[in-house]
């Protein structure tokens, strides 16, 4: 039987219980199930590889305790188990005990048991006992389905956001280039798309056991919803990621002051929510000119104060970011003084369908020295396509064109998509980095996506020049 068929039976399977509402669940279900079987089969590889290793599981709450015997618990019993002794141990787990010990606990953490069924719930594990994922080719199988449920969140409501197309993450991980030893974060890292290239393209730099060690270490990420951390935890575990590189957390409810040196990075890639709005209060931790309630503002603004000097990112921004206004401004201005934005790729319309179809850029910078000039590059469709849509996804094999120009860029074979805009005439335009296109023909209606996301940072502005107006009326008052 092949793995797709085996996900396809534990879906149906779920589909009967009454306790799993809706793609989001049944997927939570599904994953913190088969992280338990990752688990338990990586735990028979750790046995072998790290000496002395001690398994932070009581024995009960190993997987071939309660689960591996096809015809062990079941029904009532088992739920009464699951529910009752594991899921709370497991959620209390003493973190001390081992590194492995943290990934249990963060996993359980906000982990929900949805099924109700106990004769359901078994044969659902029966069917994950099929997989061995110590077996190279089905653990290779399983990261395509794994890709394959990660682009189901797309319909999963609001979870869409948690996807990145495979394409753009390797573009922007290519051309960073990361290097063994540098530090590389992913501040919002949802399910890992960003942190499994990264791995896999430093995997070939790593020869001894002390470059594993440093491997290792060098890369993080953060999430703060459960459902992608979990998601991402099992995603870097399947690419032989052992150690606890996510956490739960969000970077943006510390106090901007307090990031001082031993924090600053070598590397930042991340696609930040943006659309997103901060629970009230969190834009209190920033500098006022920063302050807004717009979640992918406040992590540009942070990205810039990680970053060490020679440091470099990769980021994906709406149009918004680029011709918005207030706050806006200012956080552009600041990019532009502490690091040089050299390169802007412009990605066409319906890249991250169908969570959005607002046009989406990949921004490059690195810091330390102020903005002298900025590259754009716009990125063609492919030849008879019109838009990109689920069926369809864009293709890493399409981003050759930017890889071929990147050192190469005053080639006229380029010219049709690349232009170059002085830091100075971006200034003149308030910091607007919406350059359109000089080599094609303008036109001037707008989608209605990127209408209405005019109107949405319009009133956004609107909103924080009102709150601005409250705090220092607020203060004169005091």
């Amino acid at each position: 039987m092949s793995i797709t068929t085996n996900i396809k039976a534990i879906r149906d399977i779920m589909r009967k219980d009454t306790g799993v509402d809706g793609d989001a669940q049944r997927i939570s279900q599904m994953v913190w199930m088969l992280f338990m079987k990752i688990f338990s089969d990586k735990e028979e590889e750790w046995e072998i590889t790290i000496d002395d290793y001690e398994s932070p599981l009581p024995d009960n709450y190993k997987w071939e305790a309660w689960a591996a015997d096809d015809e062990g618990l079941t029904g009532d019993q088992l739920m009464d188990f699951v529910n009752n002794n594991m899921f709370p141990a497991l959620k209390e787990m003493d973190i001390s005990i081992s590194p492995q010990a943290k990934i249990i606990r963060s996993v359980f953490e906000d982990t929900y048991n949805y099924m109700k069924n106990g004769t359901l719930f078994r044969q659902v594990i029966n069917e994950i006992n099929k997989i061995d994922f110590n077996n190279t080719q089905d653990r290779h199988l399983f990261n395509d389905i794994y890709e394959t449920i990660l682009k189901e969140l797309q319909s999963a409501g609001s979870s869409g956001e948690y996807y990145t197309p495979r394409a753009v993450t390797q573009f922007m991980v290519d051309i960073t280039n990361p290097q063994l030893g540098e530090s590389i974060l992913d501040p919002a890292c949802g399910t890992g798309g960003f942190l499994t290239c990264s791995i896999e393209h430093l995997k070939e730099q790593v020869n001894t056991p002390e470059e594993r060690k440093v491997f290792h270490k060098s890369i993080n990420g953060v999430e703060k919803k459960p459902l992608p951390h979990l998601l991402c935890t099992t995603n870097l575990m399947l690419h032989g990621f052992d150690v606890p590189a996510v956490r739960r957390d969000n970077l943006l409810s510390k106090p901007y002051s307090d990031w001082g040196s031993k924090d600053k990075l070598d590397i930042v890639l991340t696609n930040p929510p943006f659309g997103g709005v901060e629970e009230d209060g969190t834009e209190t931790n920033f500098p006022q000119k920063f302050r807004t309630k717009e979640t992918a503002d406040l992590f540009l603004a942070l990205i810039i104060r990680l970053l060490k000097d020679g440091g470099r990112c990769a980021v994906v921004l709406p149009d918004g970011t680029l011709f918005g206004e207030g706050v806006k401004t200012r956080i552009k201005e600041e990019l532009m003084e502490r690091c040089n934005l050299h390169t802007i790729v412009r990605l066409p319309n319906g890249v991250f369908n169908p969570y959005t179809g607002i046009k989406t850029n990949l921004l490059f910078f690195e810091k330390g020295t102020p903005t002298k000039d900025i590259w754009y590059f716009e990125h063609p469709y492919p030849n008879g396509v019109k838009s990109y849509n689920k069926g369809k996804p864009i293709n890493i094999k399409e981003f050759d064109l930017e890889k071929a120009w990147w050192t190469d860029r005053e080639n006229e074979k380029y010219s049709k998509h690349a232009w170059k805009v002085s830091a100075e005439e971006i200034k003149s335009r308030n910091f607007n980095l919406d350059v359109k296109n000089p080599h094609q023909e303008s036109d001037n209606l707008a989608s209605p996506e990127e209408i209405l996301e005019q109107f949405n940072t319009s009133n956004a502005q609107i909103a924080s020049i009102q709150n601005e107006i409250i705090n220092v009326l607020t203060e004169a008052l005091k």
